[in-house]
């Protein structure tokens, strides 16, 4: 609750003085991968119905709904793409940019054409998502995945930078959804640990690109609490494991589609990009 207060503090003071000088219309620009454009499963059971689709209840959605209180002019627009990658941020390859080929150039394309008032973005997670499972960690991909995605990410930035450079971003941290392993038995404990390991890795990657070009990060990991194992009393499980749960669709099985969060857990997010403003 203290979060989410810092939070609404901060765009009821700052973003009223960023939009003052601002003329016309005005944009929000979120990019990513599927937590950008708030995917969530059609069916949370496993089935053929357990495929993604893109909501309005996503993080960028909340983040909106706060800041269009103060400008009336100011408008969302999404080019996260579900599944993608940081390689295909900038190769293109699994969403439809037209000519502009990739997420990316859309961006940059965006920027050129538009006057952009925030952008938030949270890229990286596919690349080391596949690299895990209930079967195990494949540590080599773990370690090919942090190579990639530091060299990516600050490639992707620096076009952002060279793009907007007058304009705010803000990146993010993850939470580890294969926590939820923890509920599968004693194996799925060693692979709940494992996958927090990575997760730790991935996101100091994440966290020391995103200090190299001085932007701020969402601390959605420290919001999860991802490395607090105190216990829960009366759930027998740790409380990582327990917001995981609450806050994400693996209490109904850990697959690929139901990594992500549901409406609660987009809001938590929401409320760790927000204090960042």
């Amino acid at each position: 609750m203290r979060i989410r207060m810092v939070a609404l503090c901060a765009v009821a003071i700052f973003w009223p003085v960023a939009f003052a000088h601002a003329s016309g219309q005005t944009y929000y620009l979120a990019l990513g991968d599927s937590l950008a454009v708030g995917a969530e499963p059609v069916s949370p059971m496993p089935g053929p119905n357990n495929v993604l689709q893109m909501t309005s209840e996503g993080y960028a959605n909340d983040i909106f709904a706060k800041l269009s209180q103060n400008n009336s002019s100011l408008q969302l627009k999404e080019l996260g793409c579900i599944g993608e990658t940081t390689g295909t941020m900038i190769q293109g390859g699994i969403c439809d940019y037209g000519e502009d080929g990739s997420q990316l150039h859309a961006a940059m394309d965006f920027l050129r054409n538009n006057q952009v008032s925030l952008i938030t973005l949270d890229i990286g997670a596919n690349d080391i998502d596949s690299c895990i499972s209930t079967s195990g960690i494949n540590n080599t991909c773990v370690f090919g995945a942090l190579v990639r995605v530091g060299g990516d990410l600050s490639f992707i930035l620096g076009q952002l930078r060279r793009a907007a450079s007058n304009v705010p971003i803000i990146g993010m941290n993850y939470y580890d959804p294969f926590l939820g392993a923890w509920l599968l038995g004693p194996s799925g404990r060693t692979i709940a640990i494992q996958s927090l390991e990575a997760t730790d890795l991935f996101n100091s990657v994440l966290d020391s690109v995103y200090d190299a070009f001085e932007i701020p990060v969402a601390n959605v990991a420290g919001a999860f609490q991802i490395n607090n194992f105190t216990p829960v009393p009366g759930q027998n499980v740790p409380l990582n494991v327990a917001l995981t749960r609450k806050w994400t669709f693996v209490g109904y099985g850990i697959t690929v589609a139901n990594v992500h969060p549901n409406n609660d857990g987009y809001a938590v997010i929401a409320a760790a990009f927000e204090a960042k403003l």
